[in-house]
């Protein structure tokens, strides 16, 4: 007979500094001492959401006002193999208390400095490291000094993960260019990725590759040595492809009609939804979207939005 999962409900709850919420397992409940995100198992006939409501209540006395559902993982504890549905709850009435003799801690992303983690919660840490938007260079179409002057108009604005990708360039002119993007962006403290290619990627400096689908099928594992990688999917397959290889995060699309790929249908935010429910790696949204969409995105499982143009305008 096949295990039965128990359902969690687990929640990041999330300040506007970007920091975050753990708490530290009481002494009489397993695996005490670890820390993790608070949360607790879902009951018959209960959402994710609604069991995150129950659990923060009862837990920690505040009361959820906007939960965002996030990422799905699966993971067998010697004692029960476990669904955890990770939610983002971004506002709350009341301020956390001690309910249940349980210390708590507010991290910031990338700076987690208590110890040990449950197993299980560790994968959510370097996603947190994630901004919500994602631009991907457009100098095609705006030429390479205009696109470079809105980057740091873009870096200037709280911009931190950016993509070259600029099909048209030779080889040495390509390498020119992300030389530029990711000294701009580092200038900044962003994250530069370059698409396709890590030997460039490590050539240049950048942080990470994002793999074309294409490329992303046919690949056995990521590539070694960057910090960060992401992939294009367009499906469900695809996702569980790049789950597969250990990518870090991935965009689907296109969400809306789009100028880059204008034959492809739009999968809209309801379709998206439904494929990228349940994942355990970021999703950003892309096609046709600009900043205004994020709330759009929040609501439909997205980490956050991936745009070629709209990361460039005013």
């Amino acid at each position: 007979m096949a295990e039965k999962l128990l359902e969690v409900a687990a929640a990041v709850l999330q300040r506007a500094d970007g920091s975050f919420l753990l708490a530290q397992r009481p002494v009489d409940k397993i695996c005490q001492g670890f820390w993790e995100f608070p949360g607790g198992k879902i009951e018959p006939g209960e959402s994710p959401p609604q069991a995150l409501r129950r659990e923060l209540l009862e837990e920690l006395g505040i009361t959820a006002l906007r939960i965002y559902p996030w990422l799905t993982r699966v993971f067998s504890y010697p004692h029960a193999t476990v669904r955890l549905h990770f939610q983002k709850v971004v506002q709350w009435q009341g301020e956390p208390q001690s309910r249940e003799a349980q210390a708590f801690v507010w991290q910031q992303p990338g700076a987690t400095t208590v110890s040990p983690m449950l197993p299980a919660n560790t994968f959510v840490l370097k996603a947190l490291e994630l901004p919500v938007q994602y631009g991907i260079t457009n100098a095609a179409e705006s030429g390479e000094q205009r696109s470079l002057d809105q980057l740091d108009v873009a870096l200037s604005r709280g911009l931190r993960l950016v993509q070259v990708r600029e099909k048209h360039l030779e080889r040495p002119a390509l390498k020119r260019y992300a030389q530029e993007v990711v000294e701009r962006c580092h200038a900044h403290g962003a994250w530069a990725i370059v698409n396709s290619d890590a030997e460039l990627a490590a050539e240049v400096r950048a942080d990470g590759v994002h793999l074309p689908a294409v490329q992303l099928m046919d690949a056995d594992t990521r590539p070694p040595g960057l910090r960060w990688c992401g992939a294009s999917c367009h499906d469900r397959r695809e996702i569980e492809k790049a789950e597969a290889i250990g990518v870090d995060f991935v965009v689907l699309g296109p969400v809306k009609p789009t100028m880059s790929h204008p034959h492809a249908k739009p999968l809209g935010w309801d379709r998206f939804h439904q494929i990228a429910s349940g994942t355990s790696v970021p999703v950003y949204g892309l096609g046709g979207l600009r900043r205004d969409d994020i709330e759009d995105a929040w609501q439909s499982g997205a980490h956050g939005i991936a745009m070629q143009r709209g990361a460039w305008g005013s």
